[in-house]
């Protein structure tokens, strides 16, 4: 009887151990396969950074070309899509006149270029002066009411009261948020199965190089509300070459029934200064696209023959 106990108390011990063995090696092979696929995505995501890095390249010469011989490479408002072997690589090239200068257009601009980014009427109006206050001198140099606000944030400042040279300042002025500048994303239950949608930031609407002029196939919708047109005819602008890129000066002319005297404001491409925006989705080894995407962005302006350079880089950013 006392043999059977302790055959008993034996099995026992040995079932609780390996049990116990059963769980560290689950954790163990859980944590591992975490790490591998950890590996795999990061390793993506640098396969990714490059595939976007060689299309700018590609699309900068090309973008060149297009202006020596046309109609040469690269046409305004038709899309670069690029296929390595490597990845697939779309490309926008958006020219800063699509954007509204965040410097000299006007408080009723700004405040519909709010509105029209969904920010609620009374915290648009708030955000517009606040703005207005950032690039306009302080009377006689006394700190303004904003002015006090900020140097009770931690760390203090206060307002440049001069024209951004960046628009990333704009993150410090009061009422901004990362989701506004930047831009998020947003649940639609309006489709079956739901998915998210992006809504853009402020950053793809503002520039401190725009000219006033608007590229007619990359001006953002809230822009286009922001410089007066007609909501219905701006959705219906941006729905039109969305089917079918505007290619010719035909296709603006026949818009000023709809758009009037606005319309003239309507050109192709930019002057020197774009925005070029690479998306790249790696290739894995049996052929299919990852799910991983990643944009590189970079602003360039293109310089005169006589200068001695081919262009100038601006700004580079890793993450787009």
């Amino acid at each position: 009887m006392r043999m059977n106990r302790r055959s008993g108390s034996a099995l026992l011990a040995v079932l609780w151990l390996s049990a116990a063995l059963s769980v560290i090696a689950l954790t163990v092979a859980g944590t591992v396969r975490g790490e591998v696929d950890r590996a795999s995505t990061a390793a993506d995501d640098t396969r990714a950074y490059f595939l976007a890095e060689g299309a700018i390249q590609r699309s900068i010469l090309w973008i060149q070309w297009g202006r020596s011989w046309p109609p040469g490479y690269y046409q305004p408002g038709l899309p670069l899509n690029f296929k390595f072997p490597g990845g697939d690589v779309a490309v926008d090239v958006i020219p800063e006149s699509s954007k509204l200068n965040i410097n000299y257009c006007l408080p009723a601009e700004l405040f519909r270029l709010l509105v029209a980014l969904g920010v609620p009427a009374d915290h648009a109006q708030e955000l517009t002066e606040a703005i207005i206050d950032w690039r306009t001198p302080a009377p006689n140099g006394e700190p303004t009411p904003y002015d006090s606000f900020y140097l009770q944030q931690r760390p203090s400042f206060t307002a440049s009261h001069t024209s951004f040279t960046e628009i990333e300042d704009l993150l410090a002025v009061r009422g901004m948020t990362p989701d506004l500048f930047y831009g998020t994303w947003e649940r639609d239950d309006a489709v079956q199965p739901p998915r998210l949608t992006q809504r853009i930031g402020l950053r793809d609407c503002i520039s401190v190089y725009s000219n006033g002029s608007l590229d007619v196939n990359t001006t953002p919708l809230p822009v286009l509300i922001a410089q007066g047109f007609p909501p219905e005819a701006a959705a219906e602008l941006v729905a039109q070459r969305e089917r079918q890129p505007f290619t010719n000066p035909v296709a603006i002319h026949n818009l000023a029934a709809s758009l009037g005297p606005l319309a003239t404001r309507l050109n192709f491409g930019g002057v020197s200064m774009y925005t070029i925006r690479a998306t790249a989705r790696p290739r894995a080894a049996n052929g299919e696209l990852s799910d991983l995407k990643r944009t590189v962005s970079v602003l360039i302006k293109f310089t005169p023959p006589e200068s001695g350079t081919f262009l100038h880089i601006v700004r580079w950013y890793d993450r787009g």
